[in-house]
């Protein structure tokens, strides 16, 4: 790639210019925000919000308190300093709590778009996270915003926080031993009714006035077959390792095989210990049973239906495929840098690249995996000269001539204006210890 007028920049450079961007960030999102909403008349009456977690090869984590969580800014970058922000935790979504991480949080809009990026200490939970992001999009005038998260956000102070200023949220509730949802939600019979492929819904209310609350159970019976396919799977594993184990004195050997056995996530939810021996059991099982296919989600704005709240949470799915973009092929990961304000730049520039994706993908009705192919048959030729060096595209093919007309971008001249290529420092020499 070639870009006018950058022969002279050095990689100091460009880590310079992430400390001016990491500086300004909050203004150029804004920014970017309000132009995009004006210019693609933006869906953002419902916001999405999901976070992950990123983790770095190295062993020990960052010293420093705790008291303040999200990386806002840094000595360098203009705003306080932060030390701590990689962290273990053992609530790594990426099955890595051996090593250092940091929380990352994103809101999206309905169409895919992200609006704003979040960075949090590595040990820092879900449910800690809202109340900041709240906060921090109350100034952005998203007209009437419905705040829209998975079961990781739902705490009582959470909802009491959303609640505030008349704000409204979408959020999928926490099935736990014991709970409302388990108890009384689940167990209220009433029909479904179907609103999407495979998504049935139906609502509950539980109490009166003020103090109601207002669920709609989901549910997908292709889902619950996978899952009901998948515990009598796991369940004649489990039956085949307690009856291999009947024939064992209990002692030191057989405590360990019983221990590992009851930590397993696949098995230990399904056992039950009885004089001292695993067995199966039936009662959980059966509980479990119940849920195959179901989820449910609460919320507080009267004005969506049933359906509304079911088809909203299931557009949550955009924050994950989201995630796995930025991880796959944006490539998020693996982060060089070890001051904070440079991981926040990193962050956020990885959150441009993936709202650029995204208005491609909506513009021209496809993936960026195609868009990116067909634009690659536009090629560079670099022809050396005795007065210089000239700079030749060759002509695009039919397919990228259909991208560029539909992101609306002229076709490039076949000839750029010939120049010589400067020598310059290579850019490790430059790199010192910047990250």
């Amino acid at each position: 790639m070639r870009i006018e007028g950058t022969g002279d920049l050095a990689l100091h450079h460009l880590y310079r210019s992430m400390d001016f961007f990491e500086k300004h960030k909050d203004e150029l999102e804004r920014a970017v925000h309000f132009q995009l909403s004006d210019l693609l008349n933006t869906d953002v009456e419902l916001v999405f919000y999901g976070t992950t977690t990123l983790h770095f090869e190295v062993d020990e984590e960052d010293a420093g308190g705790a008291d303040d969580s999200t990386i806002t800014g840094s000595k360098n970058s203009g705003g306080k300093k932060h030390e701590a922000l990689r962290q273990r935790s053992k609530s790594s979504k990426n099955k890595r709590s051996d090593v250092p991480q940091i929380v990352v949080g994103l809101a999206m809009t309905r169409d895919g778009l992200p609006v704003r990026s979040w960075i949090f200490r590595g040990d820092t939970v879900d449910v800690e996270t809202v109340k900041k992001v709240k906060e921090d999009l109350r100034g952005w005038k998203l007209t009437r915003c419905v705040f829209v998260g998975d079961a990781g956000m739902v705490s009582g102070d959470n909802l009491k926080q959303l609640a505030l200023g008349g704000g409204r949220y979408v959020l999928c509730m926490p099935i736990r031993p014991g709970s409302e949802v388990a108890e009384d939600v689940l167990s209220r019979p009433g029909r479904y009714r179907k609103v999407a492929q495979n998504l049935e819904v139906k609502q509950v209310v539980i109490g009166e006035g003020e103090r109601r609350r207002r669920y709609v159970v989901c549910f997908n019976p292709e889902e619950e077959k996978r899952q009901r396919a998948h515990r009598e799977e796991a369940l004649a594993e489990l039956e085949a390792e307690l009856e291999s184990m009947k024939g064992c004195a209990v002692g030191d050997d057989h405590t360990k095989r019983v221990c590992i056995l009851r930590a397993s996530e696949r098995y230990g939810k399904y056992l039950a210990l009885r004089d001292g021996r695993p067995e199966i059991d039936r009662a959980k099982v059966s509980k479990f049973e119940c849920l195959d296919g179901k989820f449910v989600v609460t919320s507080n704005d009267d004005s969506l239906t049933a359906e509304d709240v079911a088809l909203g949470y299931k557009q949550l799915q955009r924050v994950e495929r989201a995630w796995r973009l930025l991880k796959s092929g944006i490539k998020i990961r693996p982060v060089h840098h070890w001051a904070p304000h440079r991981i926040s730049a990193h962050v956020s520039l990885t959150m441009l690249a993936l709202l650029l994706e995204r208005i491609a993908e909506n513009a021209c009705g496809d993936t960026w995996r195609n868009i990116r192919d067909d634009l690659r048959q536009i090629k560079l030729a670099q022809l050396s000269t005795p007065h210089g060096e000239l700079w030749q595209v060759t002509e695009p093919g039919q397919a990228a001539l259909n991208r560029l007309k539909q992101l609306g971008i002229p076709p490039p001249p076949l000839l750029l204006s010939g120049a010589l290529l400067p020598t310059h420092t290579p850019p490790e020499a430059h790199l010192g210890n910047n990250r």
